[in-house]
């Protein structure tokens, strides 16, 4: 499918847009763009994979654009990574949010359209779903317009996939704990009730890969992911640590922070259907070609909702997760 195409990836210097590319290059595309706003991370990432041919490094900013008409000229793929997403900084700088993962994610949908990109992936949040706080909102409204972008009569299509976290993704808990366990002696807990979805880079881009093959567009794949307690999490680096006397301090909820996360609300589960082992597939609720009798014999999913409070691996699945990531 990538076989001698151009493909451009979006906020490509993250850790996704590292283990996207690494594994882009095993498919042999013409060439990958990647567009970011940092020079100094494109300099270690083109350093890192040892000035690779086939990547092509733009400065440039899914607020401009123009810069995306430019960046996505010739381009067969589009994978949407950019998006300003830690929460308390969308909480703090909400214009800033919306301007990038909102109007940024309109830009791209126009530019993609303009020039006649075969197919847009838009990677989205479990903070979407139900959002309650600024960024799972601006995410949500991305995703509304991925979805809408299949009803304007052009050639591209575009598809959703929605995931939670990414264990040693940048700004990561994993990160964050064993910082602090160094540093502080202590682990910070916001609240010992709370759960999250993880998932390992890899594994999450393989998935990517598998939407990406497989949707027709106008639809939004959601990952089935594993689920732990936060505390777990935190023991289980504690231990790795193999630091004495290391405390846990309870902190409180931030604003807009949730004690399960939620892959798909109450209202979504409506529209839902199960598509294998591995994904659930969100219909939307307005009307797009072909799209539901397309999906017609697919079993709807027989949930209310998606949280992390659910099947929650034990702390022995959850080690056998972290020794895979090379996390402990």
């Amino acid at each position: 499918m990538f076989k001698d195409k151009i493909i451009l990836v979006t906020g490509g210097t993250g850790s996704w847009g590292y283990e996207l590319v690494e594994q882009l290059l095993f498919l042999q595309p013409k060439e990958i763009r990647i567009l970011s706003r940092n020079e100094s991370n494109q300099f270690s990432m083109k350093e890192a994979f040892d000035h690779h041919p086939s990547l092509h490094f733009l400065i440039g900013d899914i607020k401009e654009k123009d810069a995306m008409i430019e960046a996505t000229q010739g381009v067969h793929y589009v994978f949407h990574l950019a998006a300003l997403k830690h929460v308390p900084v969308c909480e703090d700088q909400p214009i800033e949010a919306l301007k990038s993962n909102v109007i940024g994610t309109q830009n791209v949908i126009d530019a993609a359209i303009i020039n006649k990109v075969e197919r847009v992936v838009y990677i989205s949040t479990d903070k979407a779903s139900n959002p309650s706080n600024f960024y799972g909102l601006s995410k949500a409204m991305g995703e509304k317009l991925i979805i809408h972008a299949n009803t304007l009569n052009s050639a591209t299509k575009f598809v959703c996939i929605r995931g939670g976290n990414v264990l040693g993704t940048n700004g990561s808990v994993i990160h964050v704990f064993k910082r602090q366990i160094q540093e502080k002696g202590k682990v910070g807990i916001t609240d010992p009730r709370m759960t999250r979805f993880f998932l390992t880079v890899e594994e999450a881009i393989k998935l990517v890969f598998k939407a990406t093959f497989e949707s027709i567009g106008g639809e939004t794949f959601v990952m089935k992911m594993p689920a732990c307690k936060i505390t777990d999490l935190a023991d289980l680096l504690i231990e790795a640590s193999g630091k004495p006397n290391i405390g846990t301090e309870i902190l409180g909820v931030r604003p807009g922070e949730k004690i399960h996360e939620l892959l798909l609300s109450d209202y979504e589960s409506t529209m839902t259907v199960t598509y294998d082992d591995e994904y659930y597939v969100i219909l939307p609720s307005i009307h797009i070609d072909g799209l539901k009798a397309y999906y017609k014999d697919y079993q709807p999913i027989n949930l209310e909702e998606y949280n992390s409070g659910q099947s929650l691996m034990d702390k022995e699945e959850l080690r056998k997760m972290l020794k895979k990531g090379g996390f402990i």
